[in-house]
């Protein structure tokens, strides 16, 4: 993940299956570090849009696309669902769109964990991450926030404190961590309204 985000990429999953069946299957594996979207009602719709809806039984191929910024399909790769395809080949078709991007590997780069005040652990397509960031604006709050997509050792750390996920947002607090949105809880250890 680290390697499609240094190639200023963003990785999204999308399934034919419900939100609920994703997220058991999420949590089966330990949690996901890219977003996982349903493309359950109207059924299939997005799968049916892009051509890989397999109509007899409402499932669909498995199938990789990279879309490009001006939202311009560039690479399409369908293949047997056992099939893993190399993320090399992705790689390489993402340096013909761009052939300016470097890949940084950003395990090497992994600065310290921020310490006191106030820390979220986030990612940049959470729903949850979104509402903190505004909930701390609202209140005028200063916080330091960490993007556990670019920082291994901050996802390993958000993961030990999440059970083995990795729960978005996560905050530490000057050492009070508290695990998902909850403003409620946010607002007691803040001592604020």
């Amino acid at each position: 993940m680290a390697r499609f985000a240094g190639l200023n990429t963003q990785v999204l999953g999308i399934s034919v299956d419900h939100v609920h069946c994703l997220r058991a299957w999420a949590d089966s594996l330990g949690g996901v570090n890219y977003p996982l979207l349903s493309d359950f009602w109207p059924h299939g719709g997005v799968a049916k849009a892009y051509g890989v809806l397999r109509e007899p039984d409402g499932t669909s191929e498995r199938a990789i696309f990279i879309v490009d910024a001006q939202g311009i399909i560039r690479y399409i790769d369908v293949h047997n669902i056992g099939h893993q395809p190399s993320n090399e080949v992705l790689f390489a078709e993402l340096l013909k769109i761009d052939p300016s991007s470097q890949w940084v590997d950003l395990t090497v780069a992994d600065a310290p964990l921020p310490r006191g005040g106030i820390v979220m652990y986030c990612t940049p397509w959470c729903s949850d991450c979104r509402s903190a960031r505004n909930w701390f604006a609202e209140r005028g709050l200063i916080y330091t926030e960490v993007d556990i997509s670019r920082h291994p050792t901050a996802k390993a750390q958000v993961r030990a404190w999440a059970n083995g996920h990795e729960t978005t947002p996560t905050f530490d607090i000057d050492g009070t961590i508290i695990v998902d949105f909850k403003p409620d809880q946010l607002a007691a250890v803040l001592k604020i309204s």
